[in-house]
């Protein structure tokens, strides 16, 4: 992998630091997503969740780089279609995932989602002109076969044209981002660009489904925590802050963080991870069970990763 970034923006960091930052938020990523579901069993849908994340967080980042950076909030005329740009493919992602799990199982929505990473390599190769070895695609090659393990895809299912349509638009969307984000951290810090992000994306939200009809009632709620934790409760409340804070703003900012020290190819690769520690948290919290083949999974996504680290 070559040391220059999306338009030879030199990758000067710390390359350890950023596959940690990257691993450490795929892990939050992956426990947030068992929070996720137990909030959706409990009774908050889809789009309101996706709503109430991107509200949340435009709020929570505005707010730190408000008290740390106040002059960071500024934007120049320049970055106005760059970060209009990067608002709608936060929001996109996350549409057009939660669309594609509307018609398609789980595992395989997620598993074309994460077709993500080879876009952007093949971004990196034919558009940005950067040497992408061959050892990288095989890392390519090596994780989606591993996660197609992981979710368990060959016990089968069946196909509906629009939702692959979806999930595919949702991966375009995932390498649009990370695209978007590395070329964003040229001109600002992490922090302020995720809370312009967020904010744009919160905009678009609110347009199509007004705060005002949301169901508050649901927020004062006691809900149980489901599967080995079922008998313990919490306000509803205390996991939408969860959600917010440590599933979303958190992992956002070390993802995003990570593109100061690595390439974009590697940031998306590494984040493969986050599917074997999902399956890992359903396992120890939801009482989910992992076979022979979803361990089997989780090694090769490992020995991907590794593989693409030795090609810097």
């Amino acid at each position: 992998m070559s040391e220059v970034g999306l338009g030879s923006r030199k990758q000067t960091g710390r390359p350890l630091l950023g596959y940690g930052m990257v691993v450490l938020g795929s892990v939050l990523f992956a426990v947030n997503g068992v929070v996720a579901k137990v909030i959706l069993v409990s009774g908050v849908t889809s789009l309101r969740l996706t709503e109430l994340r991107s509200t949340g967080a435009a709020l929570g980042l505005g707010l730190v780089v408000a008290l740390l950076r106040p002059g960071r909030l500024r934007i120049a005329r320049r970055e106005l279609v760059h970060l209009a740009m990067f608002g709608c493919a936060v929001a996109s992602v996350q549409l057009f995932y939660f669309l594609a799990i509307r018609r398609l199982d789980l595992g395989v929505a997620l598993l074309l989602q994460y077709t993500g990473p080879l876009l952007i390599a093949l971004w990196a190769r034919f558009f940005a002109r950067e040497p992408v070895r061959r050892r990288i695609w095989y890392a390519l090659a090596l994780a989606l076969v591993g996660l197609s393990l992981v979710v368990d895809v060959w016990r089968g299912f069946s196909l509906d044209g629009l939702g692959v349509s979806f999930a595919l638009l949702a991966a375009l969307a995932y390498a649009f981002y990370v695209l978007l984000a590395e070329r964003g951290l040229g001109e600002r810090d992490p922090l302020s660009l995720l809370a312009w992000g967020f904010a744009l994306s919160s905009l678009l939200w609110a347009l199509t489904q007004p705060w005002w009809s949301f169901p508050v009632e649901l927020v004062a709620r006691d809900v149980s925590l489901l599967g080995r934790l079922g008998e313990v409760q919490l306000p509803m409340w205390a996991l939408l802050c969860w959600f917010v804070v440590l599933g979303t703003m958190a992992p956002f900012m070390l993802v995003v963080g990570a593109l100061r020290h690595l390439p974009a190819t590697s940031v998306a690769i590494t984040a493969m991870v986050e599917p074997v520690a999902g399956g890992v948290a359903a396992y120890a919290w939801l009482g989910e069970t992992l076979g022979v083949a979803q361990l089997a999974g989780c090694a090769i996504v490992l020995v991907a990763i590794f593989l693409a680290q030795t090609a810097r």
